[in-house]
């Protein structure tokens, strides 16, 4: 007999980090998603050169976390595969609407989402569903998931959001040909005025990138 596959439904409880305080003076707001094998509170290492005064960064957690290595000592964590992704991506939409509402983003700061590599199929999924309004998008080195359309993002036209797309020259995960069709998609569907950077590098978060995304 072949296994049945069955499914029980529980709650469940998940970290995530944050960078700095949300004061007065704060100017903007980060929601920032990792890539495959980070931790949120080592992701934010990337944004510590942003005026802590002006910028409050939060950084949720992926819930899958694993070794990364055969010597168990350093930890990573996955926030999708290709196993029941239908179901998981509802998990992490749901867990990522709880970290939003906890946060409580003041209208008048920017709010700035940001996905890297792994993290930019969860951020654009999480913002086609719930609408999420926000001042700017910052995709990093990932790809759309191939299910989302233009319709689905419509809604940004109202907001006036800009859109970032970044990649380095030599990442390995993107040749010329799926870089130029990745800019032709998010053209289509997102954005058609984003803003395209190419660096000088590979796979990696570069600092002085994210730097200059805020005034």
């Amino acid at each position: 007999m072949q296994p049945t596959e069955k499914e029980v439904t529980y709650t469940t409880t998940n970290s995530y980090a944050t960078l700095n305080s949300l004061t007065k003076d704060t100017k903007n707001i980060w929601l920032v998603c990792h890539g495959i094998g980070y931790l949120s509170r080592y992701f934010l290492r990337y944004f510590n050169e942003l005026s802590s005064k002006e910028n409050y960064i939060i950084a949720p957690q992926a819930p899958s976390k694993y070794y990364l290595n055969n010597k168990y000592t350093h930890i990573g964590a996955s926030w999708l595969t290709r196993e029941n992704t239908v179901t998981e991506t509802k998990n992490v939409i749901a867990y990522l609407n709880k970290v939003y509402l906890a946060e409580n983003i003041p209208e008048h700061c920017n709010f700035i989402v940001l996905g890297y590599s792994q993290g930019v199929s969860v951020v654009t999924r999480w913002l086609a569903q719930e609408k999420i309004e926000c001042s700017h998008i910052v995709l990093y080195a990932g790809t759309v998931p191939i299910e989302l359309s233009k319709t689905d993002f419509t809604y940004l036209n109202n907001n006036k959001t800009k859109t970032t797309y970044i990649v380095g020259d030599e990442d390995a995960f993107f040749d010329e040909d799926r870089k130029k069709a990745e800019k032709i998609r998010i053209k289509n569907i997102i954005d058609p005025n984003t803003n395209f950077i190419t660096f000088k590098g590979a796979h990696e978060v570069k600092k002085e990138i994210i730097n200059s995304l805020v005034e």
